[in-house]
């Protein structure tokens, strides 16, 4: 499931969760059908909703199993920042998390949080494109080693 980028049937599995359409589609297009060539394809599996997310986060079928997941730390009512610190504490082997923030401000809260990067809104396409690719590529090396 998890093969280098360069096989054309591999495939990561991404998380996106925000409570807003507008944002899991802004990340969507950001982030387009691969961040950076030498990572496999992203397939995207958004959630609007914390309990959903806690669902696919503790799915136990290998290729159901999310890769990596992204978190809108602006999500209503259960905002990212906490929600990732409860997976990063409940979950075995949580996925590295990329979060969203406010603000840059917010670093702090990110670094309570556990979320291994953290990118600003408003979303720049390249910097999350690039955060998420360097999360994958650990993600791979985790897998594999």
């Amino acid at each position: 499931m998890v093969d280098s980028g360069t096989d054309t049937g591999a495939r990561m599995r991404v998380l996106v969760y925000s409570d807003k359409a507008d944002t899991r589609e802004q990340v969507r297009l950001a982030i387009g059908r691969r961040p950076a060539a030498d990572v496999p394809r992203v397939e995207l599996v958004e959630c609007a909703t914390a309990p959903m997310v806690l669902r696919k986060l503790e799915e136990t079928d290998p290729s159901e199993r999310i890769d990596v997941a992204i978190f809108d730390g602006e999500a209503a009512p259960v905002g990212g920042m906490g929600l990732c610190r409860q997976v990063k504490d409940e979950i075995y082997r949580c996925p590295p998390v990329l979060l969203l923030v406010g603000r840059r401000d917010d670093g702090w809260l990110a670094t309570w949080s556990q979320a291994e990067q953290v990118v600003s809104h408003p979303i720049d396409p390249v910097a999350l494109a690039g955060s998420l690719a360097e999360l994958m590529r650990r993600r791979l090396t985790a897998l594999s080693g």
